[in-house]
């Protein structure tokens, strides 16, 4: 039987989606980890740009979102607002 750290982990991992030969996790899913609204991380991001360099986060490309649409047929990767996801890299 798996333990709740075994869980949790599994559960991170299903969030993880390669882009650009990097494996990252989207905004919106960072933002549900920590049971946030996804403009709250968007906000961090933009107050604090010092802390989020290019090799630890990017924003897709509305190509790169469209190709992640059609990766993924659940809601996994859906954009109700007017500003493309950012992927946040493991470093």
């Amino acid at each position: 039987m798996e333990n709740k750290k075994d869980l949790a982990l599994q559960s991170v991992q299903s969030l993880i989606v390669e882009i650009r030969g990097v494996q990252v996790i989207l905004d919106a899913d960072i933002a549900s980890l920590y049971g946030v609204e996804t403009k709250r991380i968007n906000e961090a991001v933009k107050n604090n740009p010092d802390k989020f360099p290019d090799d630890y986060m990017f924003e897709l490309t509305e190509k790169e979102l469209i190709l992640l649409r059609s990766k993924f047929s659940t809601t996994k990767v859906s954009n109700k607002n007017r500003y493309l996801p950012k992927a946040f890299t493991e470093k």
